[in-house]
């Protein structure tokens, strides 16, 4: 589920806290009985850095919430994110990365290198305060670790999706360069819609 962010959240991430301080935001947005579940988002970055999306994976139990490799990547893929941040709370208040946190962040790690999309850090956080996987080392030591290797058929699977999302990409970008061309002969929203499949809101942006 995409996260509707304000233009003032889409700022240019230089350390953990300005993650935070986005995260700290949508989870307050929540009602109590909501943040009293896991959830588990990611954040896209562009190549400068800058906050290209929040997407809510999954929500799952008061200790626990499972993301699968094509849930976490799928957004990425399709807006072209050149780096990702893995964000998840805990309701308990318990700052501390759990063997299973570091195990999903150490997959995600392996995923993320074999479709060129670098994942550069995983955040725990409260309603009061966060924990940063990098600045405790722990990216760098996953990084390393050369415990986890991906399933043949998983690595398969990741490639397939990077291809189709790809090609729709292509198809996209094609589909509003002639949704430019008719707007620009006057003709109106609903026949480039028709003509073109596109959804109104992508032919206003064209």
């Amino acid at each position: 589920m995409n996260v509707r962010l304000t233009e003032a959240q889409k700022i240019t991430v230089l350390n953990a806290h300005d993650v935070y301080s986005v995260m700290q935001q949508i989870l307050l947005r929540q009602n109590k009985i909501r943040r009293a579940q896991e959830h588990f988002w990611v954040v896209g970055l562009k190549a400068d850095n800058t906050i290209l999306f929040v997407e809510l994976i999954a929500i799952g139990a008061q200790n626990r919430v499972n993301a699968s490799p094509p849930d976490v990547f799928r957004m990425g893929i399709y807006k072209l994110a050149v780096r990702m941040i893995l964000v998840h709370n805990h309701p308990s208040g318990n700052l501390t990365p759990s063997v299973q946190d570091k195990d999903i962040t150490d997959r995600l790690l392996k995923v993320g290198k074999l479709i060129n999309i670098d994942v550069i850090d995983h955040l725990i956080i409260t309603e009061s305060g966060f924990t940063s996987f990098r600045d405790k080392g722990i990216m760098d030591e996953l990084k390393k670790s050369g415990l986890y290797e991906l399933k043949e058929r998983e690595s398969e699977t990741m490639k397939e999706m990077q291809l189709k999302f790809e090609k729709d990409k292509a198809e996209k970008k094609k589909a509003m360069d002639i949704a430019r061309k008719m707007k620009a002969k006057g003709y109106d929203n609903q026949t480039i819609k028709e003509l073109t499949g596109l959804y109104i809101r992508d032919i206003k942006q064209a």
